[in-house]
């Protein structure tokens, strides 16, 4: 399993939909997540993209020279940058980063977002604009590409620096439409799906792994979801219904009318699991629809005790997930939380080497002044507080 978690560059904060407990998102406050993401053994972290964050290659390039071995999720978009910029752009990356960069391949789901970017295609077209994308990509990042498509004209494109990464960076996409999977199965490396319940992850892989068997390919799959992860499940409950505690009725109407606009299956499923209702957002055992509710793309969380989170997981790699991309709010705080509690339980392949840190932990504050004190997550028994009696 590689576990990834994500950096916040729309905003972070403790509760949702309030600017109570919000934190600035600033060069030194990404750069502390980046940091811990680079320590704490986590594989990479995703950057999102939109209008809504600051541009994910900007920030980045401003993350590598404070860490080490992090790799970065960032996003190519067909339509609003064309084959051979993006190819520069990824090429530079991957070689001054020393080979730590991953490609996002964003179509987009909403048409009022592209249009103010200048791009006017329907669903349809904007992914068979994709497949046109990618089939010159791949070929300048390779070289060069004469291509002539319905929607591209690559005249001589040459790429005169390669990436390090041969063929090219890793490509990772997502798209739950029957098109999306097509190209998914032509193209990329990594195939990923919000976090729907397992039943419905596991028919998705299976359609996934059918398409790239007829191309004579075969693709990895990955998960992006949120975790709220406690030492015990009643403190997790608590936390996550914490953080919409802020929350009104309006502000999920609002967010559900943006979401209901946009052309995008994945996100039609993600608002289905709610359906922007409250009174029922455990849609699969510890699974919860909560943050969905005033936050697009992926909007459920896995909620439990370390033990129930990581067995969820377990769960998902059951079926064939090898990547998961998670996260949690504040993204700082839930960086070191996860890692704590989940990576002990978890068959990780990438976890830093701590037999150099013998004098730096991990153990926790010496114990009256020279004594190292004992345990660890796995042999702590950690019981459910019990009520009081008056």
């Amino acid at each position: 399993m590689q576990i990834f978690w994500f950096i916040p560059t729309h905003g972070d904060g403790r509760y949702l939909g309030t600017s109570i407990g919000g934190r600035s998102t600033d060069l030194t406050y990404l750069q502390q997540i980046a940091q811990a993401v680079d320590r704490l053994g986590y594989t990479g972290a995703l950057l999102p993209t939109g209008r809504s964050c600051d541009d994910a290659w900007i920030v980045a390039s401003t993350l590598l020279p404070v860490t080490q071995r992090m790799k970065f999720l960032v996003a190519v978009r067909p339509g609003l940058m064309s084959p051979g910029v993006a190819a520069r752009m990824a090429a530079t990356f991957d070689r001054l980063s020393g080979g730590r960069l991953l490609i996002n391949v964003v179509t987009g789901g909403d048409p009022v977002e592209l249009a103010g970017d200048g791009l006017h295609l329907d669903h349809t077209s904007r992914y068979e604009l994709t497949d046109e994308f990618l089939t010159a990509w791949r070929e300048i990042c390779a070289g060069t590409s004469d291509f002539k498509g319905k929607y591209l004209d690559i005249r001589e494109g040459k790429l005169l620096f390669t990436p390090l990464q041969k063929p090219h960076p890793p490509l990772w996409f997502g798209g739950s439409s029957d098109i999306a999977h097509k190209i998914a199965c032509k193209h990329i490396d990594t195939y990923l799906t919000w976090g729907e319940p397992p039943a419905k992850v596991a028919e998705k892989i299976a359609t996934v792994k059918k398409l790239a068997e007829a191309e004579g390919r075969k693709i990895k799959f990955g998960v992006r979801l949120h975790v709220v992860v406690r030492e015990t499940r009643s403190e997790a409950w608590e936390a996550a219904h914490n953080l919409i505690r802020y929350v009104d009725e309006d502000s999920i109407a609002k967010a559900q009318q943006v979401y209901a606009r946009m052309d995008s299956v994945g996100q039609r499923k993600m608002s289905e699991l709610h359906g922007g209702k409250r009174d029922n957002l455990e849609i699969s055992p510890d699974l919860w629809a909560g943050i969905g509710l005033i936050r697009g793309g992926a909007g459920t969380a896995l909620v439990g005790d370390a033990d129930t989170v990581a067995e969820r997981l377990l769960e998902y790699n059951d079926l064939g997930i090898d990547n998961f991309i998670l996260s949690g709010y504040p993204h700082l705080e839930e960086a070191y939380r996860a890692a704590e509690l989940l990576f002990p339980r978890l068959p990780l392949e990438n976890l830093p080497n701590s037999d150099r840190q013998v004098m730096t932990g991990p153990f926790g504050e010496i114990l009256a002044n020279e004594d190292v004190p004992k345990g660890h997550p796995d042999k702590i028994d950690i019981k459910e507080p019990q009520p009081t009696v008056d």
